[in-house]
């Protein structure tokens, strides 16, 4: 008789692995739908109450009362639109409104013209084949037509219908705002009980529809606010990402993360770590991607988050491309770049040319004991430099000859000294100069 494991019983090196593997799964699943579900999409709601209030009521009212509205949801990206609306869509199927109601979804940035936007419409109203057995003679009949078939004979036992428009701003680019006119027409006639809701970023998102559209909308809007406090909001955010939920499967595995989680939240290296991303900017997207590096270290060695995990991530979030693009280049290539850079230093900031750079590389390999290359093979070594966009033309439309055309390098000389001296295997002689004072 096989005796099964206690609770206190340390987990079997399978069962280890299959713990691993999930939370790793459901950390991702954390990171993707945050603000949607479970905790996440609580802290939203929570965080924006009265707004979410609001919002409820709009949408309550036409899907209990056939009342036709429309709004704008507006606020900076990652602050939780999206994360807000399916909240709010969530309360309301718990409340039972929603039963009889739809919800159409369309996104700007996919359904780029107006009738892609129509047979999307078709589609999440599933009258495909009731459309297919009619002829319209114009988009608007087309439209007047699913949403007469959302009445179901009358007003009484018509079926409420929510639009969504996500990137909103993209629809008022479309040829003659078709869609937002027969949209905001039907709702403002009140032809069916429909509200339309548009999700967008641009403050003055109103100024772009046309004069005849705009008649048409309520100008109600719903403004959100980026949350800026640090201590609880971004904390309770960071713990939310990494919580794993109670329906776990590894209960004991569980409870263990959370403790650690909860004692992250609190150690000062990580909350040093998280005060400088969130100096930086308070978009919860750049706290996903940090995170992101940080699930991505666990693995069947290390299957607890550490600070040294979250400063390891650190440093590969904050890198430039630019740096990291020095990591890539030969001994040739990173001889200019360092003539550049004391060549800024020389002329405090002033721009310079390939004759001056290759002056200044002839000094060195004269002292060098590096092998030293002839003028064409150093030219073509800048040329590429140029091409990785690492050196800059000052003026590009200045025709003079390539080898006195001004130029800039794309990187302070305090970033090109930091990354060269952090480099593995870089020649002695290339080092002392790069480190060595101006004569």
């Amino acid at each position: 008789m096989v005796q099964e494991r206690g609770e206190n019983q340390p987990a079997g090196p399978t069962e280890g692995v299959e713990a691993m593997e999930a939370t790793q799964r459901q950390l991702r699943i954390n990171l993707r739908l945050w603000g949607v579900a479970g905790n996440s999409g609580e802290e939203v709601l929570r965080v924006h109450s009265g707004e979410a209030q609001h919002l409820e009521d709009l949408l309550g009212r036409t899907l209990t009362l056939g009342e036709s509205n429309s709004a704008l949801l507006l606020a900076p990206r990652g602050t939780g639109k999206t994360a807000l609306v399916e909240g709010v869509l969530g309360r309301l199927q718990e409340r039972g409104a929603l039963r009889e109601g739809l919800v159409v979804r369309l996104s700007g940035l996919l359904h780029t013209d107006d009738l892609q936007a129509l047979r999307e419409i078709t589609r999440q109203l599933r009258l495909e084949e009731a459309a297919a057995k009619k002829v319209f003679r114009s988009f608007a009949e087309n439209l007047a037509f699913l949403l007469e078939s959302l009445r179901g004979g009358s007003k009484e036992t018509a079926k409420p219908a929510i639009f969504l428009l996500d990137e909103f701003d993209l629809f008022c680019h479309h040829r003659n705002q078709t869609l937002l006119y027969n949209l905001f027409d039907a709702a403002q006639s009140a032809q069916a009980p429909i509200c339309v809701l548009g999700l967008t970023c641009r403050l003055d998102v109103v100024e772009l529809l046309e004069k005849r559209v705009k008649s048409r909308f309520s100008h109600r809007q719903i403004h959100l606010q980026m949350p800026h406090a640090f201590d609880p909001h971004y904390l309770n955010t960071f713990k939310t990402l990494l919580l794993l939920p109670d329906s776990f499967p590894f209960k004991d595995f569980a409870r263990t993360w959370n403790k650690t989680v909860q004692k992250l939240a609190s150690d000062p290296a990580v909350v040093q770590v998280l005060r400088q991303l969130h100096a930086t900017t308070t978009d919860a997207r750049a706290l996903k991607s940090l995170l992101l590096l940080c699930v991505a270290q666990l693995g069947e060695d290390s299957t607890c988050l550490t600070p040294q995990m979250f400063t390891k991530a650190e440093t590969l979030f904050t890198q430039d491309a630019k740096t990291n693009m020095l990591r890539g280049l030969s001994a040739l290539q990173l001889c200019l770049v360092v003539a550049m850079k004391r060549l800024a230093e020389v002329y405090d900031g002033e721009p310079y040319n390939f004759e001056m750079v290759y002056r200044e590389y002839l000094k060195f390999s004269l002292k060098s004991s590096m092998q030293s290359f002839d003028r064409p093979v150093v030219f073509k070594a800048f040329d590429q430099l140029m091409s990785l966009e690492l050196v800059r033309p000052v003026d590009q439309s200045c025709r003079v000859q390539r080898g006195y055309q001004l130029v800039q390098l794309m990187m302070t000389p305090t970033q090109v000294k930091e990354v060269l001296a952090q480099m593995p295997g870089l020649p002695t002689d290339l080092h002392h100069w790069a480190s060595s004072s101006l004569p």
